[in-house]
């Protein structure tokens, strides 16, 4: 039974948020709003041919060519509000028409994900024939809340600033075709997606196959595997022609000016660090603080002499090449085998199943997991790639929905360093609690308590519940405690190291768990 929500709810949750958006225009912003300035004035005032080689700024365009043509698209609009904006020689220009009209653009591009997200609260499942009359045991309605309120979304977009719910959006819009089986549609918004920011490549595997066996393949067997027989080469070409077409019609300009080399250069950055300037809470943060306590260890145990040591680099806010000490240095291409490795399991299990769509789902998720663990220079901003997804399965079944907890809190405080300043601290602090407050009290409305254990909180164990205290207690110590103890000179990045390792080990284990319910269960809609 799907689960639809009223319109009037759903614009309510729409309208709400806007307004906290734009309160949020003043606040603090990031380098990344000088970026997307910058890419302002070069698609403006460079012709085609330069785009991608214009470097009067360090903040060169190093998106795919859809992108630059959205910045292209919004130059034309900007000029209206501020036209010393669009000079390239305008190094670090904010002014306050300009400020306003890049907060703006977010705002107005977010109704890509306005739109995205209620196609696929249309794609709800509920348990029963009844449509619950209270609020919060609706999914649809939890699931648009999640959504568009999502805290990762709102700081990353509207404080720090990028246009990641626009992106967001055209993701979504791709997951919500698949969902409908309509995966022709699925194929071109995942297509458009990878040719407006690369990051996404991470989850192509997933739809890769998906769609080779959902599509391709247009019968199975009665045990759900792949009726080899079935293969379809017509239903193969049309799939061809959507995503060369995308591809073509944006790599397109660039390759007839012979550019295609300097573009792709542009795109993947070989010389770069292991971990992004602020530690993504993934493995490397573990493995490099493993390696920073091996090498104290062989300090003093003289296995390495202090001539041995490269001195720091891991938390020093460079972006850059480093080698590790005590521990083997990890390469590219390490990290690309770990990432398939970790991929694999869930790709295998995706093609050998019925193949529903939920399955891709499932699929998608643990891509985006295996990427953001063991990605090569993964920014933390990456663990929404994960969370939005998995707000699709949370209010659909009781065990995902309790990874979901778990994942999406750890993962959002790990956000906090993001917004370094004071002024930014009961923004993020009250929008932090406001959405997990809320998504603790949904679930729990959606599937109930009746198996809640004593002491802990709302589908959580025991265990998971500690950790959450934990969690409380990490963000007390970041915010107060550590200059409290008078340590802001001696060890500048120990709460950044301590936040990035403590949430790296809820991510872990919320990549774990997710795994094995992946592999060895069969979920039924609404488990209790």
């Amino acid at each position: 039974v799907r689960g639809k929500m009223a319109a009037p709810v759903f614009f309510f949750v729409v309208a709400t948020v806007t307004v906290v958006k734009l309160l949020l225009i003043p606040s603090y912003r990031s380098t990344d709003f000088e970026v997307h300035r910058n890419w302002l004035a070069i698609t403006h005032s460079r012709p085609l041919s330069q785009w991608y080689y214009e470097d009067t700024s360090e903040w060169t365009l190093d998106y795919p060519p859809l992108f630059a043509w959205f910045e292209f698209l919004l130059s034309h609009v900007a000029r209206f509000f501020d036209p010393a904006m669009l000079r390239v020689e305008n190094l670090n220009y904010a002014s306050f028409a300009t400020v306003l009209f890049q907060r703006l653009s977010v705002i107005v591009s977010d109704l890509v994900l306005v739109y995205a997200v209620y196609e696929c609260c249309q794609c709800v499942r509920m348990a029963g024939k009844k449509r619950p009359s209270e609020l919060l045991s609706q999914p649809s309605f939890v699931l648009a809340v999640l959504l568009l309120w999502n805290f990762g979304l709102l700081i990353v977009d509207h404080i720090h600033f990028q246009y990641n719910g626009f992106l967001t959006g055209i993701k979504l819009l791709s997951i919500a075709r698949i969902l409908q089986r309509r995966h022709l549609e699925g194929a071109f918004w995942f297509s458009l997606l990878l040719n407006f920011k690369h990051i996404y490549l991470y989850i192509s595997p997933a739809y890769f196959t998906y769609l080779l066996r959902a599509h391709c393949f247009t019968r199975a067997n009665k045990d759900g595997s792949v009726q080899w027989g079935s293969f379809s080469l017509l239903n193969l070409l049309n799939l061809g022609v959507v995503v060369v077409g995308v591809f073509a019609g944006s790599f397109g300009p660039f390759v007839t000016m012979g550019q295609l080399g300097q573009v792709l250069s542009r795109l993947f950055p070989v010389k770069r660090g292991l971990v992004h300037a602020y530690w993504a809470p993934n493995f490397w943060a573990l493995y490099n603080v493993a390696d920073k306590a091996a090498t104290s260890v062989a300090l003093r145990t003289k296995l390495l002499t202090p001539d041995d040591i490269q001195q720091a680099t891991m938390t020093g806010g460079l972006v850059q090449e480093y080698t590790h000490n005590a521990l083997p240095s990890i390469t590219p291409l390490v990290t690309v085998i770990l990432t398939l490795a970790a991929m694999l399991p869930a790709l295998v299990h995706l093609w050998r199943r019925p193949c529903t769509p939920r399955d891709f789902l499932r699929c998608l998720v643990l891509c985006a997991f295996a990427s953001f663990l063991f990605g090569y220079h993964v920014h933390e901003k990456a663990i929404i790639l994960i969370i939005i997804p998995l707000s699709l399965l949370a209010v659909e079944g009781r065990q995902d929905g309790q990874v979901f907890l778990l994942l999406s809190t750890c993962g959002h405080l790990s956000l906090f360093p993001l917004l370094f300043t004071q002024a930014e601290t009961p923004s993020k602090v009250c929008l932090m609690l406001m959405f997990t407050v809320f998504a603790f009290m949904s679930l729990e409305a959606l599937y109930g308590s009746s198996k809640k254990r004593p002491y802990s909180l709302c589908l959580l164990s025991p265990v998971e519940t500690v950790y959450m205290v934990g969690l409380v207690l990490l963000q007390l110590y970041c915010s107060v405690g550590h200059h409290a103890l008078g340590l802001t000179n001696r060890l500048p990045f120990l709460p950044l190291m301590l936040t990035s390792v403590y949430c790296a080990l809820g991510v872990m284990w919320s990549w774990l768990r997710f795994y094995h319910l992946t592999l060895t269960e069969r979920h039924q809609l609404k488990q209790s």
